[in-house]
């Protein structure tokens, strides 16, 4: 199963590999999109669902994906107990959520603030919206909960190293250097500056 799923993007490969997929949202809209992407797939379902009071059948689950999502969720544990109890014993849930001290994470803080968010939107030269991250959690507090719920932390990384104005206007030059940081800043203490955290935590 895919919680949160967004645009789709991972719904093909996790159909791929499963014999049964869900994708499970609170909003329709990106259960449209969903569809969309597994239009007549017939190992496909799509479930209207709140993951912080699930409907679904617990230990239903090999897999549970949830990427860039938690941090959108304000009873941000609720939903983590729940993914727990969805797995069944030995599955693996994959999530990622950002780090809440990186730097994209503080300066979309400051970016909002008044007379600022006129220079931002001049240098992106689009809308600029909000990110709707009210639940950013620390690799400490997410490995205190996982554990909580009965998970067991397996592989965590870190990735997304993001330069400011230098990534916006330094095209290709400036992503190979971003890309050439991210090794080198995956190690200690750097590794909190990146802007995502990745755990696979096993039932």
């Amino acid at each position: 199963m895919e919680i949160g799923p967004g645009s789709g993007l991972y719904l093909p490969l996790l159909a791929e590999l499963a014999d049964e997929v869900v994708a499970s949202d609170i909003d329709p809209s990106f259960l449209d999109r969903a569809r969309e992407q597994l239009a007549g797939n017939e190992k496909a379902q799509f479930v209207g669902d709140d993951i912080t009071h699930t409907h679904l059948s617990e230990a239903g689950f090999d897999l549970i994906l949830c990427t860039e999502v938690l941090e959108h969720i304000p009873d941000w544990r609720a939903a983590l107990a729940s993914m727990a109890r969805l797995l069944r014993p030995g599955g693996a849930l994959v999530l990622s959520t950002p780090q809440p001290r990186s730097p994209l994470e503080l300066l979309g803080k400051v970016a909002f603030r008044p007379g600022v968010i006129t220079l931002v939107r001049a240098i992106y030269r689009e809308p600029i919206l909000e990110t709707g991250h009210i639940s950013l959690v620390s690799a400490h507090r997410l490995d205190r909960q996982l554990l909580s719920c009965g998970l067991r932390t397996e592989h965590r990384g870190w990735t997304g190293v993001y330069l400011p104005v230098i990534a916006e206007l330094g095209g290709q030059r400036a992503l190979k250097l971003e890309q050439a940081l991210e090794p080198r800043w995956q190690r200690r203490p750097l590794r909190g500056l990146l802007w995502t955290q990745y755990v696979v935590a096993r039932r």
